[in-house]
């Protein structure tokens, strides 16, 4: 805010909200306190208001561990308790890597707020000092993430171990038709002994199934998976309890009771472990840091400190074979570096004096000595870190199906059951007749009813176990997170960061790809070509003319040389930090020419610059720029069209309101440029150019690399750009910008997917959607076949996980299948589905993804 006029825009965006009765924003202060209705909006509306005023408001963020999830609606509970925390403005749970993403206003919340809520939600959170938290925290997690996998097993190991005989028991009873074990079993009654070694089994194995039913039904009003097995485990087990009491006839389900906890409780032991698998690549990437520097003083000694102690503007030496500690640049040494583990790319980079280098990648050979710029977390390492976690925390569209179903799933399923059990009670004789005839019903479930072996209550027991048994909603609330967590993973292994995985859902949708010229399709490393001088008859001249007034004081335009008109358009033009300007002036220092600084400089964006040089005007840039100032560009136009049909940038010369000659910039195409482009057609994907170079360079360029010229759009202004991308967007397409300059930020911003090339500036990274952490247009091609794929995994996984559920209920309501047997059916399908994912972890997008092409 700059005047106390911000301030009352902000209070009457914010007033504006249905809801708020008062805002009062304090210039003074940079504060402000907004009363509102909750019900009516939220702290996330307020905030997305004041940021629609055009201003900023304070917010952090901060990444939470919890353990205790046992599905979908477990992290719908954690994400409702945390977003009705007071100060959270977002939150987004994720049941696949177990960890929270929480967007809150630091003046009215903090990490312990969120702690409590998780808790108190009924879940565990994994507390973190809120110092040491980024450093400390995936430590944290990691232990807190072993430690479960570690209880898993132990509970899965203590279980078989007690349940392995009842295996015995359950294929004598079902495929041997019972009479074959003895009565006894070590003097002790066949009934009994199942219950001694059911009873164990159901109070440790089910302790935790029970506990979290209580919290999911008691304290959050909300059924989860834990429900439907405590439900399926007990009534199994309570009806065998109740038959061996003689309360009521029938048979023995102790077995049933047992292996329904062993299956599932073996089923989550697979879960966590496949989780960790799938956060495996991230977490080997933050371990590839240096955990020491070797810093030198003014004085040349060397001292070995811990990497947390570096600072920035500490000079570091690097030796052959080590790792660069922290991001920064060389100023001293020669050597390639490999910074494969950051980009993807194999081949080492050349390093010298002026270089920037990333943290953590390796000095191949040859010492360097390099000065921290960026230390801790602000290091590249771990931005991509935190940009993918960022990434794995926001879902894809797609997800909303799977929230929906599993909204409604558990009620539904049990509702179900109960409908079953009564219809299979009520009408036994209808509904046998009806399925007898199946291959499965006289093995698995139904015959023994049918037989009269089995009472009609209890067959509609069966009945009701299996069918809360067999539905799986960690199968569907899996289906999204694990194959966004690998796909975004594959993304930054190959330098391809997305901002979410709305962003990674989005970009295989993309029709149209619309590159900036300078510095995305050519390397953006100008340099000067040609000097053209003009008489004063407006006629080009063919020699170089007479230097010797180089240096010296200019008054008429026939003592002008090649060397003068450098000379003039270097001076005015280094007070301009554009790559065509850099270029005249390294070309006139590069020729010998001294080159001093304007006596004023005025940049006249999209057109060129004015400047005063020894008391006279100078002005370098385009026609328009001269025919504004009253100077015809005409005489010059013969050479300005052979120049940029030549593929170069021509700028012309004015010199005391004459035109006195013409210089020329070329830019290299990069070797990439024409193999994306030609990717990018044959995935049907048109292809665009937009600069705000000339007509004839521009197209000169686009005939270069395989672009159209009709998809060209050549002298667009800084500030048109994001109108000409809104433009195209407007025919009805999907539009990716691709970038890398300050000037493409608003067009980054308004495309369907912006896409900010790496070496290009924060403020275009930070505009963009995707970042490619190589100068490389081919990864354009690599970031729309992760979208792609990964979201052909998504549906892969949906199909199964719905597929299993449309499957498996009917054929449980139909009496076809045994408890038993449902809850292994239940244990395998979302292991599956997260093996499904972790498949995906071989898949490199230097191709297009083939497998089940028909789920796209």
């Amino acid at each position: 805010m700059s005047c106390a006029n911000c301030s009352q825009s902000i209070a009457d965006a914010v007033r504006f909200l249905d809801g708020v009765s008062d805002a009062n924003i304090n210039f003074a202060t940079d504060e402000g306190s907004v009363e509102y209705d909750p019900d009516e909006t939220s702290l996330a509306r307020i905030f997305d208001a004041i940021e629609d005023a055009g201003y900023t408001p304070v917010t952090d963020s901060v990444s939470i561990g919890i353990t205790d999830m046992t599905c979908a609606n477990c992290s719908e509970t954690v994400q409702d308790a945390l977003k009705r925390t007071p100060g959270v403005v977002s939150a987004d749970v994720n049941f696949a890597t177990d960890e929270a993403q929480v967007t809150y206003n630091p003046a009215e919340a903090s990490l312990t707020d969120f702690y409590d809520a998780i808790e108190d939600a009924g879940y565990s959170s994994v507390r973190e000092d809120a110092e040491t938290e980024d450093e400390s925290g995936g430590d944290a997690r990691e232990a807190a993430r072993q430690e479960e996998i570690r209880r898993q097993l132990r509970l899965t190991l203590f279980g078989a171990a007690l349940a392995a005989p009842m295996l015995f028991f359950l294929a004598e009873k079902f495929l041997l038709g019972g009479g074959v074990l003895p009565e006894t079993i070590f003097g002790i009654e066949f009934g009994w002994a199942e219950f001694l070694l059911a009873t164990p089994v159901q109070l440790v194995l089910g302790w935790p199934f029970y506990k979290n039913s209580y919290k999911a039904l008691v304290k959050n009003g909300r059924a989860n998976m834990d429900v439907l097995i405590a439900l399926g485990s007990t009534t199994a087990y309570v009806y065998s309890v109740a038959v061996l009491l003689g309360a009521i006839a029938g048979g023995l389900y102790f077995d049933t009771a047992a292996l329904i906890l062993v299956f599932i409780t073996l089923g989550n032991y697979l879960e966590a472990r496949s989780k960790g698998q799938a956060g495996e690549a991230l977490r080997k990437l933050l371990e590839m840091e240096a955990e020491t520097a070797t810093v030198v003083d003014e004085e040349g000694n060397e001292e070995e400190i811990p990497l947390e102690d570096v600072e920035v503007g500490d000079r570091m030496k690097v030796r052959p074979g080590e790792q660069i500690p922290t991001d920064g640049v060389v100023v001293d040494g020669q050597s390639a570096v490999d910074e494969s583990m950051v980009t993807g790319e194999s081949v080492p980079v050349e390093k010298s004096e002026g270089d920037e280098v990333v943290g953590s990648t390796i000095n191949e050979n040859g010492i360097l000595v390099v000065e921290a710029t960026k230390v801790g977390k602000d290091t590249a390492l771990q931005q991509i870190v935190q940009t993918v976690k960022e990434a794995q925390s926001r879902q894809p569209d797609i997800q909303n199906l799977a929230d929906r179903i599993s909204a409604y799933f558990v009620p539904a399923v049990i509702a179900n059951a109960v409908l079953w059990g009564l219809v299979w009670y009520l009408f036994p004789e209808v509904l046998a007749g009806v399925v007898e005839w199946l291959p499965l019903w006289g093995l698995v479930a139904g015959g023994p009813v049918a037989a009269g072996g089995v009472s009609v209550f209890e067959f509609a027991v069966i009945v009701f176990a299996s069918a809360v048994l067999i539905a799986c909603p960690c199968a569907l609330g899996l289906a999204t997170p694990a194959a966004t967590m690998v796909g975004t993973t594959i993304g930054a292994q190959n330098g391809v960061l997305f901002k979410g995985g709305d962003i990674l859902e989005r970009a295989k949708d993309v029709d149209t790809v619309v590159f900036d010229k300078t510095g995305t399709l050519t390397k953006g490393e100008m340099e000067l070509t040609d000097v053209v001088v003009f008489d004063s008859d407006g006629q080009p001249v063919t020699d170089g003319g007479d230097p010797a007034t180089d240096g010296g004081q200019l008054t008429t335009q026939e003592r002008l040389s090649e060397n003068d008109v450098l000379r003039l358009a270097a001076t005015a033009e280094s007070g301009s930090e554009h790559p065509l300007a850099r270029a005249i002036v390294d070309g006139a220092k590069g020729r010998g020419i001294d080159v001093t600084d304007p006596d004023s400089f005025e940049n006249v964006p999209g057109h060129g610059i004015k400047a005063t040089v020894s008391g006279s005007d100078v002005l370098v840039g385009n026609r328009k720029l001269l025919r504004d100032n009253g100077i015809d560009p005409s005489p010059a136009q013969e050479t300005m069209e052979r120049l940029e049909n030549e593929g170069k940038t021509a700028m012309l010369v004015a010199y005391e309101d004459e035109l006195v000659g013409v210089v020329a910039d070329a830019d290299t195409i990069k070797e990439s440029a024409k193999d994306a482009v030609s990717q990018l057609q044959e995935r049907g994907v048109d292809v665009m150019m937009i600069t705000g170079d000339n007509e004839r360079t521009a197209r000169a360029v686009a005939e270069q690399v395989g672009i159209d010229s009709e998809n060209v759009r050549a002298e667009v202004l800084p500030e048109d750009k994001s109108d000409a991308v809104e433009d195209i967007q407007e025919e009805g397409r999907k539009a990716m910008m691709v970038g890398d300059g300050v000037n493409d930020a608003p067009a980054l911003a308004v495309a369907y997917v912006g896409t900010a090339i790496g070496s290009g500036t924060d403020v275009a990274i930070e505009a963009a959607d995707v970042t490619l952490m190589r100068d490389d247009p081919l990864d354009v091609v690599k970031a729309i076949r992760i979208s792609d794929a990964t979201l052909a995994k998504i549906k892969q996984n949906l199909v199964w996980a719905l597929g299993y559920n449309t499957a498996m209920i009917p054929l449980a309501s139909l009496g076809l299948l045994q408890p038993v047997l449902a809850a292994g059916a239940m244990a395998f399908s979302s292991v599956s589905v997260l093996s499904n994912s972790l498949l995906f972890r071989r898949y490199t997008p230097d191709h297009d993804y083939k497998l089940l092409g028909w789920l796209r």
